[in-house]
């Protein structure tokens, strides 16, 4: 598909004013917005031209137009310039300052901060457990019912788990089934560890008077630690955002912002950079009025993670694209340095 100049250029400012307003664009908007003068008339034959491309839909409410699906797809192919503001890159470097974050704590901070500077949803998928082998187990008692758990992987990833006994549990029970985790785990890839739980469940059983309820706390703790990690940030942004005023397609989006596995699964078909515009392109979700765009980055030369920006297909792609791809490299130059 080939445009003019001209076409080019009223396209590429329907698309940025669309964007920036959430009000269709019509011929006398136009003519205030171009560099160029031509009149009411030959910009409205040129937006009926793009509308016959497929790039510009005409909307039921009002004359002006607005970008379709395959508009966007051409808007991000071959017009969009990548571009951050200052004080966004500013806000994002004091998060690759602090040299003693964990790899989490960066990422979900990343999250955060991505969220509130577009407005839109961010998603963080951490990297995949079959890379992380156990460390170290350390448990802590608080009192006869409860102690915390501090798990740490050969790549400093750290979780705490909070165990509450329905009965009292001896110190001496404690430090036995410790010090038996740290014996036989250490070195199992995550993903292994609940197998070989069951397999050194015996031993448990023959040196720890209150095993069965420690065997099923550490298990219970393990299956979650391993897991991949997928964090979300500013699920409420979607509430201010215009294409989500419809109650229904409000409550369809929110369940799938609840839904882990489908942001697994879509990340799956992701690789380096890519934005997906609409279902088409997003085929596991269900609705034609998001666009995704998702950026992976690698540490330790074979973990991978992935952040995304999830929003109606009405983003700043130019803004969010640069953001994603600057924390992504970030992130690597960061913990690959290290």
């Amino acid at each position: 598909m080939e445009l003019t100049e001209r076409q080019t250029k009223v396209f590429k400012t329907i698309v940025e004013e669309f964007t920036r307003t959430a009000e269709p664009v019509g011929s006398h908007t136009l003519m205030n917005l171009l560099d160029f003068h031509v009149s009411s008339a030959t910009l409205r034959n040129e937006m009926a031209a793009l509308e016959e491309m497929g790039l510009l839909e005409k909307t039921h409410t009002s004359s002006g137009r607005v970008p379709s699906t395959k508009g966007y797809r051409y808007y991000v192919d071959h017009l969009m310039v990548k571009h951050i503001e200052p004080k966004m890159m500013n806000a994002l470097q004091t998060i690759f300052d602090a040299r003693n974050s964990s790899m989490e704590e960066v990422v979900r901070q990343s999250c955060d901060i991505l969220s509130q500077m577009t407005n839109l949803t961010s998603v963080a998928l951490g990297p995949d457990a079959r890379y992380q082998a156990l460390q170290h187990i350390t448990l802590i008692p608080l009192n006869e019912k409860s102690a915390v758990a501090i798990f740490v992987t050969n790549h400093g990833h750290t979780e705490n788990k909070t165990f509450q006994f329905s009965e009292s549990v001896s110190m001496n029970d404690l430090t036995t089934c410790c010090n038996l985790l740290n014996e036989n785990l250490v070195g199992v890839p995550l993903n292994e560890v609940v197998d070989r739980m069951v397999e050194i469940q015996p031993l448990l059983a023959a040196k720890v008077q209150r095993h069965e309820m420690l065997f099923e706390a550490f298990v219970n703790a393990f299956v979650k630690f391993a897991s991949d990690q997928v964090y979300f940030s500013g699920q409420s942004n979607m509430l201010y955002q215009p294409e989500f005023a419809d109650i229904e397609k409000l409550k369809k989006m929110m369940s799938m912002l609840e839904d882990s596995s489908l942001w697994r699964q879509i990340a799956e078909e992701n690789t380096g950079t890519v934005v997906r515009i609409g279902k088409d392109n997003v085929k596991l979700l269900d609705t034609d009025d998001v666009s995704v765009v998702a950026s992976k980055f690698k540490i330790h030369g074979d973990e991978e993670g992935q952040l995304m920006i999830v929003g109606p297909t009405r983003m700043p792609y130019n803004e969010v694209v640069a953001l994603m791809e600057y924390v992504s490299r970030r992130i690597e130059e960061m913990f690959n340095d290290d």
